[in-house]
């Protein structure tokens, strides 16, 4: 085999032709001049087509390539600028890079790879490049792989939530897909015009066939929020939309904590004698016993050990207003497990029970709740909940932390995509 032949094997190039290859010892790196072939020279650096060369550009310029060894390696080559009929004078492509990228495709997918694998330092250590430097390469690799398969294929059941990445309410707005159980979507905000902008492109994205891909959505679970349901609601009317049955008893487990937080400041003697209600304050011994028992409170009564249990009966006893609390989310979290023919007169029964209870907290979630009746009814009919969705928000946040550092959230949305969208990046020279 020639050396110019090996050297192309060796740096992983194709259609590229190895001109010299020079130690520069001063410097420890390997600097690589190189050429494209005849057929791929001449081409836009956008679109790839054939253009007229335009001018030499500004001279040689280096792309970083993977380390020989323990040594860097440089691919040098001249730069010269094209006239496409679509995009204008444009530096000519080269078959090792992208364009506008200092690193060979190469260098990109060993970077990719190990940033869905490896801590934010050991990436930067070992490639020996700046954190924003990985930002960047995450990014363009995302743009590439998301243009060789189609995220919105058979699209019919969604979740849409909404994850903090950032202090300041900085948030983002995700698209799940229930079948497939792979994030679909992601952007920042959390708004309308945000979820406004996933309608957009999956309508962008139609078929061969021209089908319009907004009306195959079936299905639609979120948490309750009005803006969501505003824009399914206008978007895809004909869809299902199911409130998530989490946040629901969420909502809940917010009125109990908030009846439990009374009764308590009742029994700490933080309260003074209360005449509408008939509240008197308690001894202290008795507030420290009621903020030991919390916990039988919080937990589901299947996982209470016997202690709590006991601590749950001294309760009824003690704080009938808290014990009435604890079985109305109780009763609200047993909705959801009961059969779609049973649900509606349990909920109704729910509501009322709720509305005669005399406590605030739980006469405002019915309420609450009636605005969201037809979601509530609709995901246990359809067996629809956010959970596959918080799932992936759990991982998103673990990808955040290594994300720390982005200054943006672009590179964030394509580590994520990369990692949870589909097919993941691979090590360069493996099939």
């Amino acid at each position: 085999m020639r050396g110019v032949s090996l050297w192309a094997r060796v740096l992983g190039v194709e259609h590229t032709i190895v001109e010299d290859v020079v130690l520069d010892e001063a410097a420890g790196t390997v600097i690589v001049s190189v050429r494209p072939m005849k057929r791929r020279a001449h081409r836009c650096g956008r679109c790839g087509r054939r253009a007229t060369r335009f001018d030499r550009g500004r001279g040689r310029r280096r792309w970083r390539s993977l380390d020989l060894g323990t040594m860097p390696v440089f691919l040098e080559a001249d730069a010269p600028r094209v006239r496409c009929r679509e995009h204008g004078v444009v530096v000519a492509q080269v078959p090792w890079a992208r364009h506008d990228a200092g690193h060979t495709r190469d260098f990109d997918a060993q970077v990719a790879w190990l940033v869905t694998q490896c801590s934010k330092r050991a990436v930067s250590q070992l490639m020996r490049i700046a954190w924003r430097s990985v930002g960047a390469i995450i990014t363009r690799v995302w743009d590439d792989v998301s243009r060789s398969f189609d995220r919105f294929a058979d699209l019919t059941r969604i979740g849409v939530d909404e994850i903090s990445y950032k202090r300041g309410h900085k948030y983002l707005t995700v698209v799940v897909n229930h079948d497939t159980g792979r994030l679909v979507w992601a952007a920042p905000g959390r708004d309308k015009a945000t979820l406004n902008r996933f309608f957009d492109e999956l309508a962008a994205s139609g078929d061969a066939a021209g089908q319009d891909r907004v009306s195959m959505i079936t299905h639609v679970s979120a948490d309750g929020a009005n803006w969501i349901k505003a824009v399914i609601r206008d978007r895809c009317p004909e869809a299902v939309l199911c409130a998530d049955p989490f946040h629901v008893v969420k909502w809940a487990s917010e009125a109990l904590d908030t009846v439990r937080r009374q009764a308590w400041t009742a029994a700490s003697g933080r309260r003074r004698h209360d005449p509408t209600t008939g509240t008197q304050p308690r001894s202290i011994g008795d507030a420290q016993a009621f903020q030991r028992a919390r916990y039988s409170l919080w937990k589901n009564p299947e996982n209470l050990t016997a202690k709590q249990q006991i601590q749950l009966q001294w309760i009824a006893v003690s704080h009938p207003d808290v014990h009435r609390a604890y079985l109305l989310k109780e009763a609200l979290r047993t909705l959801f497990k009961l059969a779609p023919d049973e649900a509606e007169t349990a909920f109704d029964q729910w509501i009322a029970w709720a509305r005669r209870s005399h406590l605030p907290a739980f006469v405002d979630l019915q309420r609450r709740l009636l605005k969201h009746r037809d979601e509530i009814l609709a995901s246990i009919q359809h067996t629809m909940s956010n959970g596959l969705i918080e799932s992936v928000n759990t991982k998103i946040r673990l990808i955040t932390r290594i994300g720390f550092g982005f200054h943006g959230p672009e590179p964030l949305i394509a580590l994520a995509m990369l990692n949870l969208a589909g097919p993941k990046p691979r090590l360069p020279g493996r099939t």
